[in-house]
């Protein structure tokens, strides 16, 4: 069980290092865009600055002007923003082949959606990822004229698309994540494939003694302003992966478009009250509506159980040999009947528990092929820590945890 140990807390960490630099990564792009909606006309500034404001913030009064393009000369001190987004990006691809890579059988593959290897599994993924880059990136090339507006309707159909066919390649789960996973890589990619190379061509011609282009100011802002609408969802879907009846029902497809315009609508609020004072209450009126869209979507459950072949109309062993060795352990009849007692009464497809309509994160603990699949979250849960079942409420004893444990070490 040490590695099992050593596997928990790496995740822990990671996970730390992934929110910490999220935090740090959305807190800059959030404040920046409200100075710049919030500059003011400079009353007397340099030549070249574009407006100002006065902040005040921890004791002390600050200060801040933008030029319209670049200063006359490079300044000595150049704080640049960039390793916030590098290693959030870095750190959720991590989580990412860590979680769904490595677990693919248990967070990213449902066989009843797709009977995917997980060497298929993960090459889509991988592709999804560049793709969504390479499409947006191309969008905002090609539309650079157009207006932001036009972009982002092209934008959300193109992110609903990818919603809508990931719901029917990947498990719940694994849509959500990959539709977020998906939306972070175009945000780490503007900063690292277009806003910082942008900043530096300015740097560099500024060193030189040259005129900075406008050009390269107006695309970062344009991807500058993409991020921060692109934020909230991304958030969503990452939290989502919590929250079954979001995840793996019979709309989430669905849901992911209407999270795409929520969070618009939210960050639009936002952004005139930075740029203009105004309060736009319909903002939230419409918040508050689409949200209850979602939870209207989610009142049709769809729990996916295994099906047969016959029904798959496929032919597919939804077994690996590490599972089938779990499922003809001599422990395992024991542990069957405790996990069973103990645990499917809200792991089921229909649990029995009181006001529960869905299972737990999607975990279903009924058939040997649940039990088999769940063996590492079982042993992290109940057994490694007594995290379930919640409270002890069912009464698993001491002995108990340890036939399961033993059945998961002769597994």
């Amino acid at each position: 069980m040490g590695l099992e140990y050593l596997w928990e807390w790496s995740m822990f960490a990671l996970r730390w290092l992934h929110i910490v630099t999220a935090i740090a990564w959305i807190g800059s792009s959030f404040y920046f865009i409200a100075l710049d909606l919030g500059l003011k006309t400079a009353k007397s500034a340099p030549a070249g600055v574009l407006g100002e404001e006065w902040q005040v913030h921890g004791g002390g009064f600050y200060h801040i002007q933008k030029y319209g393009v670049a200063p006359d000369h490079m300044p000595d001190d150049l704080v640049w923003f960039k390793w916030e987004a590098y290693t959030t990006w870095l750190s959720g691809f991590a989580l990412l082949s860590l979680m769904y890579y490595a677990g693919a059988h248990l967070y990213l593959i449902d066989p009843a959606v797709m009977p995917l290897s997980v060497g298929q599994a993960i090459t889509i993924s991988l592709l999804v990822l560049a793709a969504g880059w390479i499409v947006y990136d191309q969008l905002c090339k090609r539309l650079i004229e157009a207006g932001d507006t036009t972009v982002f309707i092209i934008l959300f159909l193109f992110m609903c698309g990818v919603g809508f066919v990931l719901t029917h390649v990947f498990s719940g789960r694994g849509a959500f994540i990959h539709v977020g996973a998906m939306t972070a890589t175009i945000m780490a990619a503007n900063v690292a494939m277009v806003i910082i190379p942008n900043q530096r061509i300015v740097v560099a011609d500024l060193i030189a003694g040259r005129k900075p282009d406008a050009k390269y100011g107006k695309i970062a802002k344009q991807r500058s302003l993409h991020n921060n609408y692109l934020t909230l969802p991304v958030i969503f879907f990452f939290l989502a992966n919590h929250y079954p009846l979001a995840t793996s029902t019979r709309f989430s497809w669905l849901i992911i478009a209407v999270v795409l315009v929520l969070g618009a609508v939210i960050r639009h609020y936002f952004n005139t009250k930075h740029a203009t004072g105004r309060h736009l209450v319909w903002t939230w009126v419409v918040t508050v509506a689409l949200f209850l869209v979602i939870v209207g979507l989610s009142t049709y459950p769809l729990v996916r159980t295994m099906p047969t072949q016959e029904a798959a109309g496929v032919r597919f062993d939804p077994m690996d040999s590490q599972m089938r060795a779990l499922v003809r352990s001599d422990a395992f009849p024991a542990a069957q009947n405790i996990i069973l007692s103990r645990c499917s009464m809200c792991h089921a497809a229909q649990p029995m528990w009181e006001g529960m309509v869905h299972p737990p994160l999607g975990v279903t603990l009924e058939s040997e092929y649940d039990i088999a699949r769940e063996a590492s979250r079982i042993a992290r849960q109940a057994v490694l820590s007594h995290a379930m079942p919640p409270g002890n409420v069912t009464g698993m004893t001491d002995e108990e945890r340890e036939q399961v444990r033993r059945w998961l070490a002769d597994g």
